[in-house]
C-alpha cells in the first residue's frame, strides 16, 4: 500500500513522473555514453578543431584496439565552395592513396521549395580509384553554410579483408541554396591495415569545424 501511495505521489494527473521523482540526473562525469546500433559504446579517442587548416589527419589511434571506428565531422566550413572528402593510408599518413570502390545516393530540397529529388549520383563514386572520396559535393562557403555527418570504418586493422565503410552527410549546397543529404558506402580494396585517415576540401582550406574520432567498444 505504501509503495503504491509513494508512486502515486510522484505522478502528475496525466501519469507523467514529476521532476522530484528523478534524482541524481547529472552526467558530468560520464566518459562513455553514446550507443551504436548493433551494440557497443563510443569511446572518444581524439578531437581536432580546424582553423584555416589545409587538412585534418588522424595518424595515431587507428589500430587493433577496436574493430570499428567512427569519425564525426561537425559544422565543417570551407574557405570557398568545394567538395569535402577523405582518403585512407596504410603507412601512417605518408601517403593517402588506398584503392576504393564506392556508391552513393542523395536527397535534396531547395529553400525555394523546389529541386526535390532522390537519386543515385555516380558523379561522386569511385571504381578502383586511389582518389579522395567525396563526402559533401559543393559544400557552401557562405558564413552560415557547411556540412556535418559521420564516417563509420569497419575492421581497419584486418590483414585478411577489404575495409568497408558507410557515411552520411548533411550539407548546405553552395551552388543552389538547398539541403542535401548524402548516403554513401564502399570499401578500401586492400588487405593491408588502414592506420590513418585524412579529411580536406577539394580546394581551399577548412575554415572552421570539428572532427572527432571514436572507437566502438564491444558491449
Amino acid at each position: 500500500m505504501s509503495i503504491a501511495l509513494s508512486l502515486g505521489n510522484n505522478l502528475t494527473t496525466g501519469g507523467i513522473f514529476k521532476p522530484a521523482a528523478v534524482n541524481n540526473t547529472s552526467v558530468n562525469n560520464v566518459t562513455d555514453f553514446a550507443g551504436v546500433t548493433g551494440g557497443g559504446t563510443l569511446v572518444l579517442l581524439s578531437t581536432q578543431t580546424a582553423s584555416a587548416s589545409s587538412s585534418i589527419s588522424f595518424t595515431t589511434g587507428i589500430d587493433s584496439t577496436y574493430d570499428e571506428y567512427v569519425f564525426k565531422f561537425i559544422s565543417i566550413h570551407p574557405a570557398s565552395n568545394g567538395n569535402f572528402q577523405f582518403n585512407f593510408s596504410t603507412d601512417g599518413g605518408s601517403n593517402y592513396n588506398v584503392t576504393k570502390t564506392t556508391t552513393a545516393f542523395k536527397a535534396q530540397h531547395s529553400e525555394a521549395d523546389a529541386n526535390e529529388s532522390l537519386n543515385y549520383d555516380g558523379g561522386v563514386d569511385l571504381a578502383q580509384s586511389t582518389s579522395y572520396k567525396i563526402l559533401a559535393e559543393n559544400s557552401g562557403a557562405d558564413a552560415d553554410h557547411g556540412c556535418s555527418g559521420y564516417l563509420h570504418l569497419f575492421n581497419p586493422s584486418s590483414t585478411i579483408y577489404v575495409k568497408h565503410f558507410i557515411a552520411t552527410t548533411s550539407m548546405t549546397n553552395g551552388v543552389v541554396p538547398r539541403a542535401d543529404v548524402w548516403y554513401m558506402a564502399g570499401y578500401g580494396n586492400t588487405t593491408s591495415a588502414i592506420n590513418a585517415i585524412d579529411f580536406k576540401f577539394s580546394s581551399g582550406n577548412i575554415d572552421d569545424g570539428i572532427i572527432k574520432m571514436y572507437g566502438v567498444a564491444k558491449s
